[in-house]
């Protein structure tokens, strides 16, 4: 199975199972995904937006986390672990309603027990707007029976 095909699919039981990014993030995007890197697109709506209407801290900080677990997924793992740290900065407005917002997510280390994630997001005009890091507990991620962490993530053989 192709990294985006299985990014997509759990995207997809986030938005079945979860409560948060079905409300919040339904219309967002995962536009490529490769081992370890995914990108994703949002069409800034009401929903997404604060008090100015310009688009909410809260909206790229759930971003942040979703964009940290399908970064883990890109790598083979289905149940994407938990959220040990999060951090997000605000460079300059992500956008108004009818804006698109644009992410790339790097899984920068994945191991037995953490996954280490970064992330960029740009404006319309590829503007830097805002970038973040996640970190996941993965531990017992790897012991879900959905992973295809083989197929994307193989181990090198021991010589």
């Amino acid at each position: 199975m192709s990294a985006l095909k299985f990014v997509r699919s759990v995207w997809e039981s986030f938005r079945a199972n979860s409560g948060l990014e079905p409300r919040l993030l339904d219309s967002l995007r995962v536009t490529a995904a490769r081992p370890g890197t995914v990108n994703f697109e949002l069409d800034i709506q009401k929903e997404h937006t604060n008090r100015l209407n310009i688009l909410h801290g809260g909206t790229i900080a759930s971003m942040v986390d979703l964009g940290g677990s399908l970064a883990v997924a890109s790598r083979g793992l289905f149940a994407t672990g938990v959220s040990t740290d999060l951090n997000v900065t605000y460079l300059a407005s992500g956008g108004k309603i009818g804006d698109n917002i644009k992410a790339e997510v790097t899984c920068d280390k994945f191991g037995k027990t953490l996954a280490y994630t970064s992330i960029r997001f740009t404006n319309e005009k590829d503007e830097l707007v805002a970038r973040g890091s996640h970190t996941k507990y993965v531990a017992l991620a790897w012991k879900d029976p959905q992973n295809i962490t083989d197929e994307l993530s193989p181990r090198p053989e021991k010589t």
